[in-house]
């Protein structure tokens, strides 16, 4: 990633009131970016959006993806260069209760901000934000690849799916890379692992559900302990989302594909292996216990294969999983310290930026 590329470039993030939003929003005011954000109300008391500041320094618009006219006044009036949309109802469980309200914002939320693009004068960048899970998952030993069919078992997953799809005939029809020089839309999806790191207060998540545990001293109900999944702290998948960002704004057509963002395969990791780790940075004498309830299906197995990524955006995941939850850990630690969140979190960005990785 070319850092002084985003000076005074013009972002919109959709999403930016959620946990990867919010660090984005930080990292992207840190490179000098104009930031408009569009996006709900941030959910849930605390949310990482207000303890650490990110409505200073940037437009902030609360308005629903699920609102078209909404979106291209939006990008009417800010005029963005670079669009990263991320704004989803993103979890599994979720999508159990409220299908309807899941299928509406992933899916036609994509619909809507490609059509105001379509709408729209100016927009050399798009960046759509699925999912690991919007693959066809077949229990495989091995990562899935860019290429291989989308699906879904649950409504979450089948909705990221279904938005990959979008995604792909919107590039067909109106961005169509044959056409670039036409049309000037470089658009591209990309799908990341189970990210962590500090300011992730969702309910039914594995990190902030051991973390709210971990506050009040309370043994922590751990859903299916045997899953293995693809973790990564949060930043590894942002710098790919900012690296592709770029390409699809100097080199287009070139880069205006499916991508993975996946962390290195001895980072997939059950999830007893991650609860383990967690409980031994934190400290305490904290523990957890598996919980014997009965749950809504969640896939065994989920890998991710990130060698094009690898072999043409040069994108390499930077922190080992140990040291990712290791910088967890601290983030939330300066939050119970009552500490300035926004300071510790730019610290952490700096650090990452500058590969100052233990």
């Amino acid at each position: 990633m070319d850092s002084s590329f985003w000076e005074n470039k013009r972002v919109l993030i959709t999403g930016h009131t959620g946990f990867k939003g919010s660090w984005l929003s930080v990292w992207l005011q840190k490179l000098g970016a104009d930031v408009t954000g569009y996006a709900h109300q941030p959910e849930g008391n605390p949310n990482m959006f207000s303890v650490a500041k990110i409505e200073n320094g940037i437009n902030s618009i609360i308005a629903d993806v699920q609102d078209l006219n909404s979106l291209i006044s939006c990008i009417k009036n800010s005029r963005p260069e670079i669009i990263i949309h991320m704004a989803a109802q993103s979890l599994v469980k979720t999508s159990y209760d409220e299908p309807v309200e899941t299928y509406a914002t992933n899916v036609m939320g994509t619909v809507n901000i490609l059509e105001a693009v379509r709408c729209s004068q100016g927009v050399k960048s798009v960046v759509i934000v699925t999912s690991d899970k919007c693959y066809h998952n077949h229990g495989l030993e091995r990562g899935y690849q860019e290429d291989e069919p989308m699906g879904g078992y649950d409504p979450y997953s089948s909705s990221k799916g279904c938005a990959e799809l979008v995604t792909s005939a919107y590039r067909n029809s109106y961005f169509n890379v044959q056409d670039y020089s036409q049309h000037g839309v470089a658009v591209a999806s990309v799908r990341a692992g189970n990210v962590i790191g500090g300011g992730d207060w969702s309910e039914n998540r594995l990190i902030p559900d051991m973390i709210k545990g971990f506050m009040k001293n309370e043994p922590v109900m751990i859903r299916n302990p045997d899953a293995t999944r693809p973790w990564q702290h949060v930043l590894e998948p942002l710098e790919g989302y900012l690296t592709l960002s770029e390409k699809l704004y100097i080199e287009g057509e070139k880069y205006a594909e499916g991508w993975n963002f996946g962390p290195e395969k001895e980072d997939t990791k059950p999830v007893s292996w991650l609860a383990d780790s967690l409980t031994k940075h934190w400290g305490g004498g904290v523990s957890w216990k598996q919980d014997a309830s009965y749950h809504p299906h969640e896939a065994h197995c989920l890998m991710l294969d990130s060698s094009k990524a690898r072999e043409q955006l040069k994108w390499l995941p930077r922190l080992p999983l140990d040291t990712a939850l290791k910088w967890t850990v601290e983030w939330y630690k300066t939050y119970v310290d009552n500490k300035n969140i926004r300071e510790y979190t730019e610290y952490q960005i700096s650090r990452y930026q500058n590969r100052e990785i233990e």
